[in-house]
């Protein structure tokens, strides 16, 4: 499983999937719309275990509303910008599911 969550919830997403005993390596990652900080979580784990980790995730990545002000268009002479605030939704989580032919723990 892949999972990219907001740098914020990825601290105690990774405690509490460590304490369910399931391993996760933390990437720290960037992009989407505000090109902001995320952390990429790659964990490998028995199809069983798929709808458990799902649900540690979701309980862990909540979305939530962010203030952010525009970044100003290429402007003409004489021209006046004035960036109004605007209210994004950032946070949650996307996982991806990927089947594996191989998986051992070394």
């Amino acid at each position: 499983m892949v999972a990219v969550v907001n740098n914020e919830d990825a601290g105690a997403l990774v405690d509490a999937l460590l304490e369910k005993e399931y391993r996760a390596t933390r990437l720290h990652s960037s992009g989407g719309f505000l090109k902001q900080s995320n952390a990429t979580i790659i964990l490998g784990v028995e199809e069983a275990a798929v709808d458990e980790v799902i649900e540690i995730i979701a309980a862990n990545c909540k979305s939530r509303t962010q203030v952010v002000s525009p970044m100003p268009p290429i402007m003409e002479p004489g021209e006046f910008f004035m960036p109004y605030p605007l209210e994004v939704e950032v946070g949650g989580a996307t996982v991806f599911v990927l089947p594996v032919e191989r998986f051992e723990r070394l």
